[in-house]
């Protein structure tokens, strides 16, 4: 089986995607320092798997680690996820998000050139589009100004990708541009652990259903949407993770010095509003939430245009909204047995 290394691999998308990569007959080597997830989710992934699940604990900024890691394990390909993500956080702490999450991607590619591993499939984000000029948004839809630094760092990771590759350093590279990913795996044993309050929708409402928090704010109900709140593309997490796997196999057929980009949504916007009334039809639940002040930097409204990863990698989506609003709800009823 041929190994692929996951930076961040015990995270969210992450350990969706090492799920994947088994059914699809890959290797998952994962590293993650355990900053923005829990080392029980290896055990849990070895659950679902059936056998153990190779994981090192480090960080990859570290290139000490990368070599101990391909020693024992000579991986031919890395999916990078590992990377800061809070919003709000990154605009207090912009040195923190530039250092790790720029700094960790040049740390790997140079060891991946030195190595002579081609493929590198890179966790980019819809940020980098901003506030659309019209939607749907496609691969070429303009880069705006990101809204905060971790936006930023996707921008200016995508450059360094596309810089890396015009100089011929032997690599193969897809980044792809999630939309907002939502959900868990099927067997509810793994799925979205946020540290402290929530940064996401869907978390935020699994726990106010859960009565870990008291009510859901939704910010602003007079934007110009069906409803007033904001527009969101929401993905399912396992179909998220599949498009990593078909990715993998796409930069299989291309040749060096390759760079590819793809939306990964489901081509749908839905509003907050609907996503707290699907919960409660879904799930039988009502839901405590109140309509506050809008949210300074919130995008109104983006989804994306999937033509081109429909056509090119053959993906579509497995999972309705619905699916994803039932398996978050089992997600959390899980983590308070």
């Amino acid at each position: 089986m041929k190994k692929i290394l996951i930076t961040g691999g015990a995270g969210y998308i992450g350990s969706h995607t090492a799920v994947e990569l088994v059914n699809a007959g890959f290797e998952p080597i994962i590293l993650d320092d355990f900053s923005n997830s829990q080392a029980s989710v290896v055990d849990r992934l070895g659950e679902i798997i059936g056998r153990e699940v190779i994981c090192f604990e480090g960080d990859c900024n570290d290139k000490s680690i990368l070599e101990k890691i391909y020693k024992d394990h000579p991986f031919e390909g890395v999916i990078h996820f590992a990377a800061f993500k809070a919003v709000g956080e990154s605009t207090q702490l912009p040195l923190k998000y530039y250092q790790n999450n720029i700094g960790s991607l040049v740390v790997l590619l140079g060891f991946m050139k030195e190595k002579g591993i081609q493929n590198i499939v890179f966790s980019s984000s819809c940020t980098v589009y901003g506030q659309p000029d019209s939607l749907p948004v496609t691969e070429d839809t303009p880069r705006k100004d990101a809204e905060s630094p971790y936006g930023n760092t996707k921008k200016i990771c995508e450059d360094i990708l596309v810089d890396f590759v015009k100089s011929k350093a032997g690599v193969k590279v897809v980044s792809l541009r999630y939309f907002n990913p939502v959900g868990a795996h099927p067997s509810a044993k793994i799925g979205e652990l946020p540290n402290g309050t929530p940064n996401n929708l869907v978390p935020f409402v699994t726990q106010t259903a859960a009565g870990i928090r008291e009510k859901i704010t939704v910010f602003g109900d007079d934007y110009d949407t069906i409803d007033g709140s904001c527009v969101r593309d929401f993905i399912h997490v396992m179909d998220l993770a599949n498009a990593h796997v078909k990715a993998l196999a796409y930069l299989e057929e291309q040749k060096v010095d390759f760079y590819d980009v793809f939306n990964v949504g489901t081509g749908n916007g839905n509003t907050v509003l609907e996503i707290i009334q699907t919960f409660e039809k879904v799930n039988r639940i009502k839901l405590n939430y109140e309509i506050g002040p809008r949210r300074p930097g919130d995008v109104v409204k983006i989804w994306a245009d999937t033509t081109k990863i429909n056509s090119v990698l053959g993906w579509h989506p497995q999972y309705t909204l619905e699916d994803s609003l039932r398996d978050s709800w089992n997600w959390e009823k899980s983590l308070t047995k």
